[in-house]
This record gives C-alpha cells, structure tokens and sequence, in this order.
C-alpha cells in the first residue's frame, strides 16, 4: 500500500503538533512552512482533521489547529483513515473464487499491517522524536 501525499502530509502534521504544542494552535503558515507545502493545501488536509474531531480549529488572530484533548490516542491507522478512507491492498481473487489461497494470504498480511498501524499511536512517536530522531 502506497500513502498519497496528502496522508503523509497529514501523519507529519499529527506529528508536529505533538511534539511541539499539543494544548495551543498553530497556524496553518507555520505548518504548511515546517513541510514545505502551500498553506491551501495543506488547509484541505486539516480539514478532514478536524471533521473526524483529531484535530480542533480556532479562527481569529490567536487561532489555528491544535490536536484534540485525548490525542494520545490517536494511532496512525485513525489518520490515514481520515484522509483516505479504509485502505486495501487488492482484490487478488479471480473469478470472485470464496476459496482462493492467494486472496486469503493477502488478507492476512493486510491484516497485521493493519494492526500495526493500528497499535502504532502519534503519542508514542512524539516521545521518540527528540530522543533519537526527527519529525
């Protein structure tokens, strides 16, 4: 499974804000600029956010995006589900065979990847960015 842009420039948004101010806004100009992306698209991506509530948006001069109270929760899984849906890897059955093998495996490797992702929360990840790499 290949992540669009858009998802990853989501999980490194989740990410930033993390580790920089869970509790206050940041605006979009400083998020966009940390990435390297317009702040227009970026803007899109925020708003499928905060529509799934990971991510609270604040408008006036002290407003921006910041992450929702019980953000530690959020794993990898939830975001790339906000943006684009419920992933699969493929429909690997010919002849829409109940049986096939190959579909079968395909499925049960989707599914740890998937739990992976699942188990893999943004919390856990921000205590690691400043002790052994970056966002």
């Amino acid at each position: 499974m290949k992540l669009s842009k858009a998802t990853n420039y989501a999980l490194h948004t989740m990410l930033f804000l993390a580790v920089n101010q869970p509790h206050d806004h940041i605006g979009v100009a400083s998020l966009a600029k940390q990435q390297g992306v317009s702040p227009t698209y970026l803007s899109k991506i925020l708003t499928k956010l905060v529509k799934t509530g990971m991510v609270i948006s604040t408008t006036g001069a002290t407003g921006g995006y910041k992450l929702k109270p019980s953000w530690e929760e959020i794993s990898l899984l939830d975001v790339i589900i906000a943006i684009e849906g419920v992933p699969s890897m493929s429909d690997a059955c010919l002849n829409n065979n109940p049986n096939c093998l190959i579909q079968k495996s395909i499925e049960a490797a989707e599914h740890k990847f998937l739990d992976s992702l699942r188990h893999t929360l943004i919390s856990d990840l921000s205590t690691q960015v400043n002790e052994t790499s970056s966002i």
